[in-house]
C-alpha cells in the first residue's frame, strides 16, 4: 500500500518562507516522478513543480521558479517543497503526488498523470 503523508503548511505573511514535506511509504515501487500541485476553490489543480527521482532535475511552473524549490531525500523517501518569498497568490491547498510511470515532458505538470496523492495541506499567505 502506497501512502503519501504531508506535513507543514499554515498561515504565513507575504515574503516569509515555509517548507512542506511529503513522506512516501511503500516507496519500493520506485516512483519515476514526484510533484507538487496546488488548488484553489473553483480552479483546476495546478502543477507547480516536479522532478525525476533518478536525476533530481526539476521542472517548475514559470510563476514559481526561483521562489519554490522541490527536492527529494532518497534516504527518508521524503519530497520537500521549500517556499520562499511567498505571495498572496500562493494561497492554496498543496498536494504532493507520485507516479510510477514515465511521463512525457509536456505532461509532467498534469494532474491526471499522477496516481498517488497526499492528503493536502493549506497554505495561506496574507498580511
Amino acid at each position: 500500500q502506497v501512502q503519501l503523508e504531508q506535513t507543514g503548511g499554515g498561515p504565513v505573511q507575504p515574503g516569509e518562507s515555509l517548507r512542506l514535506s511529503c513522506v512516501v511509504s511503500g516507496y519500493s515501487n520506485n516512483f519515476h516522478y514526484l510533484a507538487w500541485f496546488r488548488q484553489t476553490p473553483g480552479k483546476e489543480r495546478e502543477g507547480i513543480a516536479t522532478l525525476w527521482a533518478a536525476d533530481k532535475k526539476p521542472v517548475y511552473l514559470d510563476s514559481v521558479r526561483g521562489r519554490l524549490t522541490i527536492s527529494l531525500d532518497d534516504a527518508t523517501n521524503t519530497v520537500y517543497l521549500q517556499m520562499n518569498n511567498l505571495k498572496p497568490e500562493d494561497t492554496a491547498i498543496y498536494y504532493c503526488a507520485g507516479s510510477e510511470r514515465g511521463i512525457p515532458s509536456v505532461r509532467r505538470l498534469a494532474a491526471g498523470e499522477y496516481r498517488y496523492w497526499g492528503q493536502g495541506t493549506q497554505v495561506t499567505v496574507s498580511s
